[in-house]
């Protein structure tokens, strides 16, 4: 007897082929010579020959230069949203065995965030190739949430037209520096709650911080901090205020609990101190 397909079995039949499955929605696009000028400089930057042109003229189409909506990139920035976050994430996995899923998800979010995909977006002069309306044309300059949204929909192109591994080799082309970049620089990381998260999984309780001694005149006081949990001391930290030297507290006992070794040790700085998570 032969099995029923399931709607997942039939999903994966869709993208077996790395080709989004035909629409009468889309069957009316339409290549112009203008278009397959910028198609031809776009893939040369790129560094990609499509097989099917026709995914990355959508890519570049905003709304605005679109028939209509379906005729445009808005669904393939969808998946390209989807495709890029899960390749920073894996990669993001593997390269760093020993930061908590809060570290890692503070990288994601900034590699992932429309400034820096605006940023990549510049790089490739995707300002010069995007399809867009006649007002937008005429300005001086196309607006980053659209060079942004191009470079997710292109992602999206690249994945449907030469598979997973065409487009994970594209976004760390690009990416990986940055993400280097900022582990190296230090990233900004609340240590207080993932010292929290760490302390509730391990020891049923939740820190506290003591202050032990503090220093220096008025205007440039600094402060010596502990973090306390149950009974146990954990290693102090200094600060040029309490939250930066509880920060510090905090960092040092993951650091002592094995949670954050030396090589993956992020500076505390100003942005991890004023997070609005703070604990």
């Amino acid at each position: 007897m032969k099995s029923k397909r399931t709607f997942w079995d039939q999903f994966r039949g869709w993208f077996s082929g790395h080709r989004p499955p035909p629409t009468r929605a889309t069957d009316d696009i339409e290549i112009s010579e203008q278009d397959r000028e910028k198609l031809i400089v776009c893939q040369g930057r790129l560094g990609y020959r499509f097989r099917d042109p026709m995914l990355l003229k959508v890519a570049l189409t905003h709304t605005s230069g679109a028939n209509h909506r379906l005729a445009s990139n808005e669904r393939l920035e969808f998946l390209g949203d989807a495709i890029l976050g899960q390749v920073i994430s894996e990669w993001l996995f593997c390269e760093y065995p020993r930061y908590l899923e809060g570290e890692l998800t503070r990288i994601k979010s900034v590699i992932v965030s429309r400034k820096t995909c605006a940023t990549v977006a510049d790089q490739l002069q995707l300002q010069e190739v995007v399809i867009v309306g006649k007002g937008i044309g005429a300005k001086d300059s196309i607006p980053r949430s659209i060079l942004s949204n191009a470079f997710e929909s292109i992602v999206a192109a690249l994945h449907l037209d030469g598979g997973y591994e065409v487009a994970q080799r594209f976004i760390l082309t690009f990416l990986k520096d940055a993400m280097l970049e900022m582990v190296s620089d230090g990233v900004p990381i609340n240590y207080k709650s993932l010292f929290q998260q760490v302390a509730q999984r391990e020891f049923k309780l939740t820190p506290v911080y003591q202050l032990l001694d503090e220093r220096g005149p008025d205007h440039q006081k600094e402060f010596h901090v502990c973090a306390v949990v149950g009974e146990r001391v954990f290693e102090s930290g200094w600060g040029n205020s309490k939250k930066e030297a509880e920060q510090q507290a905090a960092l040092n006992a993951l650091n002592s609990l094995g949670e954050i070794d030396e090589e993956s040790m992020l500076e505390v700085d100003e942005l991890s101190i004023d997070s609005k998570d703070m604990g």
